[in-house]
């Protein structure tokens, strides 16, 4: 701070501000629990900057408005003042404004996206004050998720690969095959992340095990390699049945997509379903099957992998 700003009692981050865009993602990929998580081309944006007063506030337009909370409970906020904290850095007052895409509680990592733009927020704000790497960013997030595999593709893009260390979490960021053309069947119901993950077994059987090792190095190979492996390598014994009861149209969609050739998952914890077409025009058939065959609606997002990830950029006054 210079002695300017001491005197007139300014933060050094005053006057600063920044937009950050966000993608949606998509985890396990069927067979990659907890492990594989996928970037989507359709994005939460965010816009922050410095104000003299102390205190927050937030708005928030598009999905969650009128819903989520607008005070320091609003887990972008929380995700800002995690960062700032982390970094010893005081927090100044902030003018918040939300203009969110993705869907809630839909399985397409709505939460995760809010925790990443609170970081990166954070991150442009604190720019040449507090330098935060890829690795510590990857750190700050699943801190507060509690699992890297949806933070790590809504940082970084693409396919990512992430995993536990005793030093903190990891990934791996793969490109995919132009020929994969993602697609997600969103419903109107939501899905809770938390019940989901309380239908899981404490142990599965070895074989189960085995299969799903098996599909997800398979699964590797076709996202990057050999698109016409998808239906096989999407196959789980993991985790997918044993949620089935909690989402039984999501399953019998799927159990139906699958018995047509398409390689069609749950998108994360559900209900949403992610179909892995290899072409375009597949992505089109599944979608009519799914509208003439559904007891519900589903809105048929026909989307790109995102591969650039979480973006901030410095727009100050």
């Amino acid at each position: 701070m210079t002695v300017a700003e001491a005197l007139s009692g300014k933060s050094v981050l005053s006057g600063r501000s920044v937009t950050v865009q966000v993608p949606a993602t998509t985890a396990n990929l069927g067979p990659g629990f907890d492990t594989l998580g996928l970037a989507l081309a359709h994005h939460d944006h965010l816009e922050v900057s410095v104000r003299d007063e102390p205190g927050i506030t937030v708005e928030v337009h598009g999905v969650g408005a009128g819903v989520v909370p607008t005070d320091e409970s609003n887990l972008v906020v929380r995700a800002i003042i995690h960062t700032f904290a982390a970094y010893d850095q005081e927090l100044p007052g902030l003018n918040l404004v939300a203009h969110n895409e993705i869907p809630h509680g839909r399985g397409l990592g709505s939460s995760g996206a809010a925790i990443v733009s609170g970081i990166m927020a954070a991150k442009g704000l604190l720019e040449g004050v507090v330098d935060i790497d890829a690795e510590a960013l990857l750190a700050l997030a699943t801190e507060m998720e509690g699992h890297p595999d949806n933070v790590a593709p809504a940082l970084f893009g693409g396919l990512t690969i992430a995993w536990m260390t005793p030093e903190g979490p990891r990934h791996k960021k793969l490109m995919v095959h132009r020929g994969v053309k993602p697609l997600v069947f969103v419903p109107e119901h939501a899905m809770s992340t938390a019940l989901a993950r309380s239908l899981q077994p404490e142990s599965v059987p070895h074989e189960d095990a085995v299969f799903n090792l098996s599909r997800s190095a398979l699964l590797i190979a076709a996202l990057i390699q050999s698109p016409e492996l998808l239906l096989a390598a999407t196959e789980d014994k993991l985790h997918q049945s044993y949620r089935a009861a909690a989402m039984p149209e999501t399953n019998r969609l799927i159990t139906l997509l699958r018995e047509h050739g398409f390689a069609a998952v749950v998108s994360g914890a559900g209900p949403s379903i992610l179909v892995l077409a290899s072409d375009p025009g597949q992505r089109l058939v599944a979608a009519e099957l799914v509208a003439a065959e559904s007891e519900t609606p589903w809105q048929a997002l026909m989307l790109a992998v995102d591969v650039l990830g979480a973006t901030v950029t410095r727009t100050d006054r």
